[in-house]
């Protein structure tokens, strides 16, 4: 199980080293963010989602292939997919998003679009 203090750090991290400035088209309150490892997808999205347990899953997991330092928005690497499926979740307030793992996200993911795990990182 992750230490809380451990992943408040790697967000702080990520925010001060990954964002050099912030955007100045953003409505307050957003951040923008890639997805996707080869053709990247933006995304423009509520600030708070930062804070979710699953979305610092996928930020740590995409320190293994951006590191902290880079300049520009957040980059996530994931598919595009599955990010949208988990901003919907967050989007309709689903409690279980709130006591969900990242890989209970990415088989239900896989489940309901009826596609064999094979999640690409």
């Amino acid at each position: 199980m992750k230490n809380s203090t451990s992943m408040s750090s790697l967000l702080k991290k990520i925010l001060c080293c990954g964002m050099k400035s912030f955007p100045s088209d953003l409505p307050e309150g957003h951040v923008r963010v890639y997805v996707g490892k080869d053709v990247p997808c933006k995304f423009e999205l509520e600030a708070n989602y930062l804070n979710h347990p699953l979305f610092e899953d996928l930020l740590e997991l995409s320190v293994d292939e951006y590191g902290y330092s880079y300049n520009g928005a957040l980059r996530i690497a994931c598919e595009i997919e599955l990010f949208q499926y988990l901003l919907e979740l967050l989007r309709s307030r689903n409690p279980q998003a709130h006591y969900m793992e990242l890989q209970d996200l990415i088989s239900k993911f896989y489940a309901s679009n009826g596609v064999q795990q094979g999640a690409q990182f």
